[in-house]
């Protein structure tokens, strides 16, 4: 029986497909990924699913839809009775390995990963809960313009601590599976927050767009032509309680720049120690976001909408034995990894529920394969579901408190003009609100996210009050099993931890 293949998931945050140069004209520079996706399989018209962090990795990790598994947004619970894509490896044969950001919220932290190397960056409990019956009131806890305001080189932040242990972890991981007799196949995530806001930088990032015209915002709205659901969310992150200058979105479009970079090295570390350990050639490599970022884009930042800076997502798949190179048009979306890392460790278990992605496989073999991406944001700026859907050249978005848009990506990729008014374009409109009545029940759907929030916020109020018992992961570690203790055998320790072996 043929070895089943390992499989690395390359994974960046809030990276928008339009500003990565294999998509589109653009100043940034990522030799490594651009090297992945001329030897590898490109999509072009990949989608987020839920255009916000935890929605979006939840149904990536389970392939179903937001509303089926419940993840409204960044503080709901995965539920450990989900089967993630993480399980069904496992169960297959696979050691499973998760470091870095996956947003997991809730007493089970690890979702079928059979080892985590490291915490997350976010918090683990209800404390993120919106409010969809209290929206004038703006959370402390999220977006708001500082990021913008502030943006532009630094020494250190947050997030340059957690990417670089979490690079660290991964490169260390490779060279004990290289090392160690443990014959399975892994499965290995690493999940970076870089190029998520705040909009900073290290020097050494920044400069390399020295001298580089950093391109502005093409899209410009006035405030009263912008749709309902756009100036919730300029409300819900203060995007017009302070001046912005020019300059100051430029900084942070550089920094967001040199971010991306930033992300390309350490992705580039990570795949010179793959080929170091001898392991490249049988790994298949998946690179990934979980959303976008508007980054000025019709006076939007950030991401929870549907329009192509917040929703596309890079997605490429390397493994040139396996597949040839090749460009692919159609749409696809996060919700169809699951099927196709199915496919891809040869996995005969059924699944234990009904998988609302497909397998990108099709794509891979032959460039023909589904074109179909499903979307749904019940995340904060909403007040009701906003869903969406792809197909072909048409992207329809409906919310049943907002008026419907209808675009032709094909004749107008910036989204300028919504037909969904046009008499030429009567029927196909009323063909997809049909559609989107049938697929979603939007009072059930309203009265299960109320009811979930209500829930959620007064267990995060009680569970804060008294002594804390936190969900956070905390990474296992023995210092009396590392490097050389008096209880091991030095000689063979030594040889066993040098690689390449030395012959004796």
């Amino acid at each position: 029986m043929a070895r089943k293949p390992n499989i690395l998931i390359l994974m960046a945050d809030q990276m928008a497909a339009p500003f990565l140069p294999f998509y589109a004209d653009s100043p940034v520079l990522v030799p490594n990924l651009a090297r992945l996706a001329e030897e590898g399989v490109l999509f072009t018209s990949a989608y987020s699913n839920s255009p916000l962090c935890g929605p979006a990795r939840f149904t990536m990790q389970a392939g179903q839809l937001p509303s089926r598994i419940g993840a409204y947004d960044n503080a709901c619970e995965l539920p450990a009775a989900t089967p993630c894509m993480a399980h069904y490896l496992r169960y297959s044969g696979y050691r499973t390995i998760l470091a870095g950001k996956m947003h997991f919220v809730g007493p089970d932290q690890l979702h079928g990963f059979e080892e985590r190397l490291t915490t997350d960056i976010y918090p683990a409990d209800f404390g993120w809960t919106p409010d969809w019956s209290d929206f004038e009131h703006r959370p402390s806890w999220y977006h708001s313009m500082d990021s913008v305001l502030t943006a532009g080189p630094t020494v250190r932040t947050n997030q340059l601590d957690f990417d670089e242990e979490a690079v660290f972890a991964t490169r260390r991981k490779l060279y004990d599976i290289a090392r160690d007799n443990d014959e399975r196949p892994f499965f290995l995530t690493l999940s970076l927050t870089h190029p998520h806001d705040p909009y900073a930088c290290p020097e050494t990032y920044w400069n390399r767009y020295d001298g580089i015209e950093i391109p502005m915002p093409k899209v410009s709205i006035p405030i009263d032509r912008t749709d309902p659901h756009s100036r919730r969310l300029r409300h819900v992150c203060g995007v017009d309680l302070d001046e912005v200058t020019q300059d100051q979105v430029r900084a942070a479009r550089r920094a967001y720049f040199g971010s991306i970079s930033y992300v390309d090295d350490q992705f580039g570390s990570v795949l010179q120690t793959l080929s170091e350990t001898g392991l490249r050639d049988d790994t298949i490599v998946l690179v990934c976001g979980d959303h976008g970022d508007m980054l000025g884009e019709r006076g939007l930042w950030y991401k929870m909408n549907f329009f192509e800076g917040a929703a596309r997502i890079p997605l490429i798949v390397h493994a040139p034995k396996r597949y040839a190179p090749r460009r692919v048009d159609a749409s696809v979306s996060l919700v169809d990894l699951l099927p196709t890392l199915l496919e891809f460790g040869g996995v005969d278990v059924e699944p234990a529920v009904p998988l609302d992605g497909r397998s990108l496989v099709p794509h891979l073999e032959s460039g023909t394969g589904h074109d179909e991406v499903i979307g749904e944001y019940m995340g904060e700026g909403a007040l009701a579901p906003v869903v969406m859907i792809r197909r072909g050249p048409w992207k329809f978005v409906h919310c049943p408190i907002d008026p419907d848009q209808l675009f032709n990506l094909s004749d107008d990729p910036d989204e300028l003009n919504n037909v969904a008014c046009e008499p030429s374009c009567a029927g196909l409109v009323a063909e997809l609100r049909n559609e989107v009545m049938n697929r979603w029940d939007f009072e059930a759907i309203t009265a299960d996210v109320l009811a979930s929030q209500r829930r959620r916020r007064l267990v995060a109020l009680a569970n804060a009050t008294g002594v804390l018992s936190p969900w956070d992961f905390q990474p296992r570690r023995d210092a009396a099993q590392e490097y050389v203790r008096a209880h091991m055998d030095l000689e063979d320790l030594e040889a066993m931890a040098r690689f390449p072996r030395v012959r004796s």
